[in-house]
């Protein structure tokens, strides 16, 4: 009976790898087809500068395609298939790790550098449709940027450089509370709220995140000292800690989480591992003191949100 079973299975798991090499392979063959489609939707309206603003083509040629092959190919598909040419003209291919239904909603986005954003963050973190869409109605690539140079995220540039930190914090740092109503907030409720949502928490956080645990015991000397969050992130290759504080950023807050990291440093890691981070996530930050952190420790705001984000 066990040799049937086996058998049995060997044949699904054949089978679900096919079907999911030609999925691949038709999703490929359809983004090549959509690029050609629009190279020609540009070459008939004249070139790239006439293309920006000449859509009676468009139009035209969606009223014939329309009934001819369905809606698949009305006026803003086209659009979107021109988009799809002259974003990547240059390199004279499209990224393939996308869908259609990806791109549909990252064309639109005209801002070069947000538009590779979220190219990448699909890449990366193997984003479904749905949670792009709710990256980019969330404002992803606004809290990402914030008032960092654009030049130094990989994210962006997409260019051969190491990825950082700064890849992945955010400001604010969105903590999902579900249809709870928070009349009081306490530090102990807010970790409940991210362990409750792990899965939306690392997403959150960046690519590369994985949970070590929460309020991890530290011994130091003859007492005992707890860290709210610990993660590793192997894209980093170093522990991340995580401090959460409902108030304002205050001095002291700085100087716990250093001392944290400097345990973890010198008990904890690794000789492979990189410096281990520290991340502060409170209600407000204040640049005054956090300008004066050490370079390993980061600070962000948090904002509760509701299912609806």
């Amino acid at each position: 009976m066990d040799k049937y079973y086996n058998n049995i299975k060997v044949l699904i798991e054949n089978n679900i790898i096919e079907v999911k090499k030609q999925e691949i392979s038709v999703n490929n063959h359809t983004l090549m087809t959509y690029f050609n489609v629009g190279k020609l939707l540009v070459e008939a309206q004249g070139g790239e500068t006439r293309a920006k603003y000449g859509n009676g083509l468009i139009k035209r040629y969606s009223n014939k395609l329309t009934l001819e092959y369905g809606k698949g190919y009305d006026y803003t598909n086209l659009s979107r298939m021109r988009d799809l040419y002259l974003c990547f003209q240059k390199v004279g291919t499209v990224c393939q790790q996308l869908s259609w239904s990806h791109y549909r909603r990252i064309l639109p986005i005209k801002n070069d550098s947000k538009r590779n954003y979220y190219i990448n963050l699909v890449i990366e973190n193997r984003l479904s449709v749905r949670q792009l869409i709710n990256e980019i109605k969330n404002n992803s690539y606004e809290r990402l940027i914030g008032d960092k140079d654009n030049i130094e995220l990989k994210y962006i540039n997409d260019n051969s450089k190491q990825m950082t930190i700064l890849d992945m914090i955010k400001d604010p740092i969105l903590i999902s509370i579900g249809n709870t109503k928070v009349d009081r907030l306490t530090e102990k409720a807010l970790k409940c709220y991210i362990l409750d949502n792990i899965e939306k928490i690392l997403l959150e956080l960046g690519v590369g995140f994985s949970f070590v645990g929460s309020e991890k015991k530290i011994k130091v000397g003859d007492s005992y000292r707890y860290i709210d969050l610990v993660f590793f992130n192997y894209k980093l290759n170093c522990f991340v800690l995580i401090e959460l504080k409902i108030n304002k950023l205050d001095i002291k807050d700085i100087g716990q989480l250093e001392f944290y990291v400097r345990y973890y440093n010198d008990e904890i890691k690794e000789d492979f591992h990189n410096t281990t981070i520290g991340i502060i996530v409170c209600k407000k930050n204040d640049k005054s003191i956090s300008k004066y952190g050490d370079s390993n420790i980061y600070v962000s705001s948090y904002e509760l949100v509701g299912d609806s984000k």
